[in-house]
């Protein structure tokens, strides 16, 4: 499944079961359930999860241990607002960018400065996720779209305007919170490609070392 980083609603935990390693969330959403059905892949802070029941308020899913462990949705408590999408369909509308609901990384809010009536964010720079994070490129934080404006170091940084702070979960975040992340698809596939020609390069390189030592010392003409 795929979404947008449009966040359709912001919902409320309304609660966590404990089902072994696992969880039960709860999530209660005005907009959305009406609109999302049993078995329906929807994006909470920015993970996919299913839909295993609903009702005319709120909607239910599972929670493994390896999504736990590796989002920020193990910090969740109940009363918490996460930002809610349902997925993409063929008639959406694609507002921001192409976000599968698979997180990356979890990182921290390192600066929340004011910039006009906007914000700007700074955020810790993972080293697992660094080479697909560039100035101008998309990325999904918390499952919002979103543009970086600056890379430094060991931080990014993104402008958030009013009704993006005002209606998603960021509006409530302080530094030191939490986000989940998620890299821009088309940039990781670049990556991968020019890093598999960079070890097909240095094969090559090898391999023609490799044949001259032979040459040289006679084993192969």
């Amino acid at each position: 499944m795929m979404f947008t980083g449009i966040i359709k609603d912001k919902g409320t935990i309304k609660s966590i079961t404990d089902r072994g390693k696992d969880r039960e969330f709860t999530v209660k959403t005005e907009v959305l359930a009406s609109s999302i059905n049993k078995g329906d892949s929807i994006s909470v802070n920015g993970v996919c999860l299913t839909v295993r029941d609903m009702d005319r308020e709120s909607f239910s899913c599972d929670v493994s241990s390896n999504t736990l462990k590796y989002s920020n949705l193990g910090l969740l408590q109940q009363g918490d607002a996460v930002n809610l999408e349902d997925s993409l369909s063929t008639d959406s509308r694609m507002g921001g960018h192409f976000v599968s609901g698979h997180v990356d990384a979890v990182t921290a809010i390192t600066g929340i400065y004011r910039a006009g009536r906007s914000y700007e964010l700074v955020f810790g720079l993972e080293k697992s996720i660094a080479p697909f994070i560039a100035p101008r490129g998309s990325i999904a934080l918390d499952g919002i779209s979103l543009t970086v404006t600056g890379v430094s170091g060991d931080s990014f940084r993104t402008v958030i305007i009013p009704h993006t702070y005002e209606n998603t979960t960021l509006g409530a975040k302080a530094v030191g919170g939490t986000v989940n992340v998620e890299v821009d698809m088309l940039a990781r596939y670049v990556v991968n490609y020019l890093s598999r020609q960079e070890q097909e390069k240095n094969m090559e390189e090898k391999d023609s070392i490799l044949k001259e030592k032979l040459e040289r010392n006679g084993f192969i003409q």
